[in-house]
């Protein structure tokens, strides 16, 4: 029996014990969404492996453009009504008027802006709560409606939250939950992400030192002060090449930094590409970067780590605990210590050999199989907490 066998058995196993049948996971945004990251990939997961178990699970998220309002995607089904920010007064609405039946259950994913679940939900439910978004407020909206959602995040939400169940991705984030958002510990259940299978080690390493980057083309990725430290890099690695993946409303302004330092000859910005070619990426790249501000984890490092490639990234939370300092990678804060983590990596072949050595060795203990176990497992708990009551 394999791995993914035996976790399904083991999901079915515990769904028959606490008496779940039904899964609604409320989340902001589905993986069909342009901006689809991390968050909407580890909805998506759980949600395929949790099908797969016979468990009936329906996603409801925002419309997507020129997508229909419901699909079913690898055995559950996805419903996307309102808009961006309408979403989640719809759902609120919507879950005033249900009635949670027995067998049903809930996951809400609090992706910043949170669905209120714990007002309007009376049956077991979850929360998966990736990261404490903070400064990401100011970083994406007008000065008053970061001010909202800061005060929303940090002042309104947290004492309606206080008695959830909290499942987050890395044990840093758990610590900046607590501390920020005082929500108790005892209630914040770590469970790591998983990794593709298509992330593998081969392909041909690239001749020239190559950096390679891979997000959304947004604020919070910081892929602007990323930039500024490549082009300090050049200096030291003057043979280095990078490319930064992904799409965003942030690319002109990038584009605009990228010809400013006179580095359009060795900076690439080649927008989303498919699962082959950032595979293909990750694995003739010498090392992968990351100048993000905040991450509920760093799935990009985890994915290059499988391939083999090393990490150079920011010293923040979730980064702490995709790349082991020393070992996957190099964690540095962003400046001169990242500048110099750099040049020194791209410049040690024997480091970079061990590092990669390190990063195989980590990423192996990653699977998409376990994380759906282990986020199904705190729900059945609550469910048979639920039951006694």
């Amino acid at each position: 029996m394999s791995n993914q066998e035996r976790g399904v058995d083991a999901i079915a196993e515990m769904a028959a014990l606490a008496n779940i049948s039904k899964v609604t996971i409320v989340a902001w945004r589905d993986l069909d969404d342009p901006e689809a990251g991390g968050s909407e990939l580890h909805a998506h997961r759980i949600a395929t492996a949790w099908a797969k178990a016979g468990i009936e699970v329906v996603m409801r998220t925002s419309m997507v453009a020129g997508k229909p309002t419901e699909i079913v995607r690898d055995g559950y089904t996805v419903i996307r009504r309102g808009g961006r920010y309408a979403v989640f007064a719809q759902v609120f609405m919507e879950g005033l008027r249900h009635r949670s039946k027995p067998g049903e259950a809930l996951i809400e994913t609090w992706n910043g802006m949170p669905f209120f679940s714990p007002i309007w939900y009376r049956g077991p439910r979850i929360v998966v709560l990736h990261h404490v978004h903070g400064p990401m407020w100011k970083m994406s909206l007008s000065r008053g409606l970061a001010w909202i959602g800061e005060a929303i995040e940090k002042v309104l939400a947290p004492p309606i939250y206080r008695s959830s169940e909290v499942v987050t991705l890395s044990a840093s984030s758990k610590l900046e939950i607590v501390e920020q958002m005082h929500l108790p510990a005892s209630r914040i259940t770590v469970v790591p992400p998983g990794i593709e299978p298509r992330f593998v080690p081969g392909g041909t390493a690239s001749v020239d030192p190559l950096v390679v980057a891979v997000g959304r083309l947004v604020p919070v990725k910081q892929f602007d002060r990323l930039i500024e430290t490549l082009v300090a890099v050049k200096k030291s690695v003057p043979a280095l090449r990078a490319i930064v993946v992904g799409e965003g409303y942030l690319r002109p302004e990038l584009e605009t930094l990228i010809r400013d330092r006179n580095a359009e000859t060795w900076i690439s910005l080649p927008g989303r590409l498919d699962d082959g070619e950032v595979v293909a990426l990750y694995q003739e790249a010498t090392v992968v970067a990351s100048a993000s501000l905040r991450e509920g984890w760093g799935m990009t490092l985890t994915e290059a780590a499988a391939c083999g490639t090393p990490s150079v990234a920011t010293d923040i939370a979730g980064h702490r605990d995709a790349v082991v300092n020393g070992v996957s990678g190099v964690l540095a804060a962003e400046g001169q210590p990242l500048v110099s983590a750099l040049v020194s990596v791209l410049s040690d072949p024997a480091e970079r050999q061990r590092l990669s050595e390190g990063a195989l060795s980590v990423a192996a203990g990653f699977s998409w199989d376990r994380t759906a176990e282990q986020a199904f497992g705190v729900l059945a708990l609550v469910a048979q907490r639920h039951a006694v009551h």
